[in-house]
């Protein structure tokens, strides 16, 4: 027998106007009665497994230890993989499709120390139909799981280093700036990019502190952005730089959306340059065409994305 969970953390991109996180929690409570379920969040958009997979590794370090349920899965009833992937030496198990959902949050926690295909239907609910996984494969493992089912009765094991990664920009320091990308826009329009304060301080000597200026470019657009420590240390109509509550830099406008005051979504490209000279009588917030540089290739990462 494998642990006993007392937990199962649940992500999905069902959101709530269907019925569909009842039937899974159900499922779940109907096998392992004694467990709790914690919705982390099932307003991922549709099929995002970017999305889905950002804000799984946000929340990794902060969930208690048990099955993670994670489902964003635009593939389902294709040939991609359902699995279980095992971390901590055992204290956790994600289950989920192996589309790159997975990937960011096992990167984070250290890494996966077991995987299996969920191949054994015996641990699934008869189906009319294949397209329903959440219901029919990840809720009732993930209930099995809960009970104690070893990871090695679910079915065949697949080698950890096969699973699929999640493709993530990663931020370039050149000669011109930091070359960035958006990770990740929450609720109150924070823009969240893939930049640590280490990678910041090497645009110029006097950008790592607090009250220094920092040039913003997107699409071709110049704003001024100050470096801040709190949202409301940035002034009305400004632009604020600061390091959010999971380590990355995001720019923030106070008390309104920075998202919708730079006419950014997750994806685009962002530069941070040392501050131009703006003309005598000038507003640094104005904006001023320039070219941009282009963004980083993708490659395998995860992120430390942040709540406000």
């Amino acid at each position: 027998m494998g642990c006993r969970h007392e937990t199962v953390s649940f992500l999905s991109d069902y959101g709530t106007d269907d019925e569909f996180v009842g039937v899974v929690h159900s499922v779940v409570r109907g096998l392992a009665p004694h467990v709790a379920i914690i919705d982390i969040t099932h307003g991922i958009p549709a099929h995002d497994t970017r999305a889905g997979g950002l804000a799984l590794a946000r929340s990794a370090q902060y969930l208690c230890p048990g099955v993670v349920l994670a489902v964003v899965d635009p593939g389902v009833a294709t040939s991609r993989r359902a699995v279980a992937v095992e971390v901590g030496d055992g204290e956790s198990v994600l289950v989920g499709p192996d589309n790159g959902l997975l990937a960011p949050a096992v990167a984070m926690v250290g890494g996966a120390s077991r995987a299996v295909s969920l191949t054994d239907t015996g641990y699934h609910l008869s189906a009319p139909g294949p397209t329903f996984a959440g219901r029919d494969v990840f809720a009732p493992v993930a209930g099995h799981l809960a009970n104690g089912v070893d990871l090695a009765e679910l079915g065949e094991p697949v080698e950890p280093a096969s699973l699929t990664p999640s493709l993530l920009a990663v931020a370039a320091v050149e000669a011109d700036g930091i070359h960035a990308e958006v990770l990740w826009i929450d609720r109150f329009g924070n823009v969240q990019l893939n930049v640590g304060p280490d990678e910041l301080s090497e645009v110029d000597a006097t950008v790592g502190q607090v009250g220094d200026r920092i040039q913003v470019t997107i699409a071709g657009r110049v704003r001024s952005a100050t470096r801040v420590v709190a949202y409301d240390e940035v002034q009305s109509g400004a632009v604020g730089l600061l390091v959010d509550s999971y380590g990355l830099v995001s720019l923030v406008v106070q008390r309104a959306s920075a998202a919708a005051d730079l006419g950014v979504v997750a994806g685009d490209a962002v530069l941070l340059s040392s501050p131009g000279e703006v003309p005598p009588g000038g507003d640094p917030g104005v904006t001023t065409p320039v070219e941009l540089g282009s963004t980083p290739a993708l490659c395998c990462a995860s992120a430390r994305p942040s709540p406000r």
